[in-house]
């Protein structure tokens, strides 16, 4: 197992400003729906970057979708005029290539602040509707210099260029998948959603401090039904516990822990099959984990 790390040193009389580079669906419990309130309940200042607009998320039969490209080098321009400062950039879902230029710029504007990258591409071995092949190019270069690359085997395997492996990865496996995204420059790795069909779904960190075969792998039971938005409360949760103080592996095991229980919560919620995770309930709860 490898030495677990912190990754950001909190005084607990300030609160860490993150920016959260996501879209903003108004129906459905995703992207900025979710990270807004998961990052405020770690404590943090959120501050919105939204790359797209959606109705609803795309797991709905219709949804319109804007592309706010055209207007976020103005929103950055009046950031730098008005001195925002940032001690994280968390990037997610985006709405075109050319925003990775964008959160590009503000790695170049912020160098101190943390590079917090989930590669939201695809899952269950497929793209999403709105992205290409061009647009994961381009989010592949994000991977170099991430200080946390959270991707779940889909979009590990478009990072990597791998065939898709399914998601029963025995413990070798898993390793040399997080080994092979260290290689492309991230410096710590959490590959999300193992399952070997054992009751479990499991993640693995990994660290490039850390060498080649030492990881974490972390497991958690596993509820019998899946919900959309999972993913973004997992990243969100884990950043939050990351800029509170927490260790990579605490994170990881912080942000498994608060989902599992909102799924649970969101079982009890009308149409939480199309909805998505609702984690309200469980606020106070990873509040209480990560102070």
């Amino acid at each position: 197992m490898q030495e677990d790390t912190t990754l950001y040193e909190r005084d607990p009389k300030y609160i860490p400003r993150v920016a959260a580079v996501h879209d903003m669906c108004g129906y459905g419990k995703c992207s900025l729906t979710a990270a807004i309130p998961i990052l405020s309940a770690c404590g943090c200042d959120v501050c919105p970057v939204p790359t797209a607009l959606f109705s609803a998320h795309t797991k709905f039969p219709v949804y319109t979708f804007h592309d706010t490209t055209d207007m976020l080098s103005g929103y950055l321009d009046a950031w730098q005029k008005v001195g925002v400062e940032l001690d994280g950039i968390y990037s997610g879902f985006l709405g075109s290539a050319e925003q990775v230029d964008i959160i590009k710029r503000m790695y170049r504007e912020y160098p101190k602040a943390l590079r917090l990258v989930d590669p939201v591409m695809g899952d269950g071995g497929q793209m999403y509707p709105t992205y290409s092949k061009e647009m994961c190019d381009a989010v592949k270069t994000l991977v170099d210099g991430a200080d946390v690359l959270m991707p779940n085997l889909t979009e590990a395997s478009i990072l990597t260029g791998r065939d898709y492996p399914g998601q029963n990865l025995s413990e070798d496996e898993a390793t040399d998948w997080v080994g092979a995204l260290l290689d492309m420059g991230a410096k710590n790795v959490v590959l999300k959603g193992i399952d070997r069909n054992d009751g479990k779904l499991r993640n693995f960190v990994g660290s490039a401090k850390a060498g080649a075969s030492s990881r974490i792998e972390l497991a958690h039971d596993k509820l019998p039904y899946m919900i959309h938005g999972t993913g973004d409360a997992f990243a969100s949760a884990l950043c939050g516990a990351v800029m509170a103080g927490k260790t990579l592996g605490e994170s990881a095991q912080v942000a498994g822990e608060f989902v599992r229980h909102a799924m649970e919560s969101t079982r009890n919620q009308p149409d939480f099959e199309e909805r998505g995770v609702s984690f309200e309930l469980n606020l106070g709860e990873l509040t209480g984990l990560v102070g």
